[in-house]
């Protein structure tokens, strides 16, 4: 029996790409939320992460969509810290 090798390189490039789509995206639309009220760009934020993370918590085990899981993670907290320090400047 042999055990597949995991491929980092690839893995961490989609990981990568999917993080810097996710983090402009949250960045990009909750500027537009900002506007309206602050307080709406906080709470439609946690319900479209409240409501992504069950389908995440599945992909994890799953191969190649354990890349997107990493990525959306990474996303989300870059683009929540990225919003935070917008605000506070």
């Amino acid at each position: 029996m042999s055990e597949e090798s995991t491929p980092w390189g690839t893995g961490l490039t989609v990981a990568g790409m999917v993080a810097a789509v996710i983090g402009a995206a949250i960045v990009v639309l909750s500027l537009g939320m900002i506007r309206v009220h602050p307080l709406v760009a906080v709470v439609l934020n946690l319900i479209a992460a409240g409501g992504l993370a069950p389908t995440l918590w599945g992909w994890r085990r799953v191969p190649v969509r354990r890349w997107f899981v990493l990525g959306s993670a990474v996303g989300v907290a870059g683009g929540w810290i990225a919003l935070l320090a917008i605000a506070l400047h």
